[in-house]
């Protein structure tokens, strides 16, 4: 098995209690006396290079991490040799909960963009769910979001039409976005079309056909990976009877 890349560890390690991401990667909403003490889960900062891998199939889980800057896609490789990428995810969210289970990881996770991710320690975070109140709960609550989070995009991929899936996707990054401070209908796509094939089930040419489509509809502009969301309704009445997808 090929051995993840280096990463490259920051010289200075920002606390979690001053970090502006501090609610969106693990909302404890726990007390002022117990925030500091979240400061001794990051083991570390690491910068991961653009396509370089964070962690692989296989590599033992030690940690999960969480996005500060960047953005990662995961993926699993299939017999055929195919890889099947099994998610997206950007700033503020987390990576690494896939090895919590059997002590491994089951999945690659590399970086689409230079990335940063905080190394949270696993045994620090298990020592310190006895230890601050609510902590625990406020984790279980995270590990839920994803567990419902891949519930819906299976629902997704098994009863939408091609046209709906690349909507929903796209309202999906438009929400996580405005979570995050930025535009909901502006935004530069940090993933191939290959790999949107890949994640929502579909060809490349379906993909890109699904492109054009919504352009000549006027529901976005594209000029090559930057888009620009003109109709958000339109894309929502294409599945307004389908689940969400976060």
């Amino acid at each position: 098995m090929k051995a993840p890349a280096p990463v490259t560890l920051t010289g200075l390690k920002k606390a979690c209690s001053q970090c502006n991401l501090f609610e969106l990667c693990l909302p404890f909403g726990i007390n002022d006396s117990d925030i500091v003490r979240l400061d001794e889960l990051v083991a570390a900062q690491r910068k991961i290079k653009r396509q370089q891998p964070l962690y692989r199939t296989g590599d033992p889980f030690e940690a999960i991490f969480a996005i500060r800057t960047g953005s990662f896609k995961s993926d699993v490789l299939l017999e055929d040799g195919r890889e099947q990428v099994t998610g997206f995810q950007m700033t503020g969210e987390i990576l690494g909960l896939d090895g919590i289970g059997a002590g491994v990881h089951s999945c690659n996770a590399i970086a689409l963009e230079d990335s940063e991710v905080c190394v949270i320690s696993y045994p620090k975070l298990e020592e310190l769910t006895h230890v601050i109140e609510g902590l625990q709960h406020q984790f279980h609550k995270v590990m839920s979001r994803e567990i419902v989070h891949d519930h819906n995009m299976m629902m997704l991929l098994g009863s939408m039409r091609a046209e709906e899936r690349l909507a929903a996707f796209l309202l999906n990054l438009s929400q996580r976005f405005t979570e995050r401070g930025f535009s909901p209908t502006e935004f530069h796509l940090r993933m191939t079309r290959e790999e949107i094939g890949s994640y929502l089930g579909l060809k490349l040419e379906t993909v890109s056909r699904a492109f054009s489509h919504f352009q000549e509809a006027g529901l976005i502009a594209v000029q090559q990976k930057h888009i620009r969301i003109l109709d958000s309704d339109g894309l929502k009445k294409l599945i307004q009877h389908q689940p969400s997808t976060r």
